[in-house]
């Protein structure tokens, strides 16, 4: 095994670390905005580092373009509905 190849196996793993943590934070924090905090941080943690670790093995650099802007996309989509959800969950009144 190369060093690109331990450094893709670590970086992959630790990715789907932070997915395990922040899936075992959802189900058991409390409330919903230290479940909104942990699933966030850690899957938004997660797939940068999956994407790092998948760099190193695309065949050229439009597709570490694409890589980079999927989790960028993913940034930016979860930051906006964690804010959402957020909003409704502190919204007073009765809910479904």
């Amino acid at each position: 095994m190369s060093v690109l190849d331990v450094f893709t196996v670590a970086a992959v793993s630790a990715g789907a670390f932070f997915f395990l943590a922040g899936s075992v934070g959802l189900l058991r924090f409390p409330d919903t905005l230290t479940r909104l905090h942990a699933l966030t941080k850690a899957d938004n943690l997660g797939l940068g580092l999956i994407v790092l670790g998948l760099l190193p093995r695309v065949d050229g650099v439009l597709a570490g373009v694409k890589l980079v802007a999927i989790w960028l996309l993913a940034l930016l989509a979860s930051a906006a509905a964690s804010q959402l959800i957020a909003l409704a969950a502190k919204r007073p009144g009765p809910r479904a």
